[in-house]
């Protein structure tokens, strides 16, 4: 065997990640781009916007069951040092003003989860006066989480589904 096959290998026995794209002895050869968001998918802080019932499984999300702090996600409580917004409830045209506030505050980039279904359509409350009827039509979002409300596994998938999406992003161009 070969130098090159023997790294192939080693890199295929390790489970080494992906993103190294050529491998020479004692070289590694990566674009900064993929290490930039490598780093930034694994480190997503989120900003807890808890409005109604689907707040408790938020806040299940991040216990010792589901673990959000395993893939990286930390809680903050400050939207200046969050990447993330999950809109967890219902939200009403008085918080609606609120949410926009706190999701201009956070820095680029910026994610939005909505989570159940009051927040992505309005829910069972949909024909009051004074519910949303979506949370984008507030703030943009990137990724919607169905049910009345989310299993903390469903928050768990969709924070992976939004990894997917941030080591994909191309800024640098």
């Amino acid at each position: 065997m070969d130098q090159e096959q023997i790294i192939k290998q080693y890199v295929q026995d390790k489970a080494i990640p992906k993103l190294l794209k050529g491998v020479l002895p004692g070289v590694v050869l990566v674009k900064l781009e993929e290490v930039l968001n490598w780093g930034r998918g694994w480190s997503v802080w989120y900003f807890l916007f808890a409005l109604a019932c689907c707040g408790i499984e938020l806040m299940q999300s991040g216990g010792p069951r589901a673990d959000l702090d395993r893939f990286g996600s930390l809680f903050r409580s400050t939207p200046r040092q969050s990447d993330l917004m999950i809109v967890a409830g219902t939200l009403t045209y008085k918080m609606a003003l609120r949410a926009r506030l706190l999701y201009d505050q956070m820095a680029e980039p910026r994610y939005v989860i909505s989570m159940g279904s009051c927040s992505n359509c309005g829910g069972p409350f949909v024909n009051s006066y004074s519910v949303v009827k979506g949370v984008d039509l507030v703030i943009p979002v990137d990724l919607y989480l169905p049910g009345c409300p989310p299993r903390p596994e469903a928050l768990s998938g969709g924070i992976l589904e939004l990894q997917k999406k941030i080591k994909h992003e191309r800024y640098l161009r």
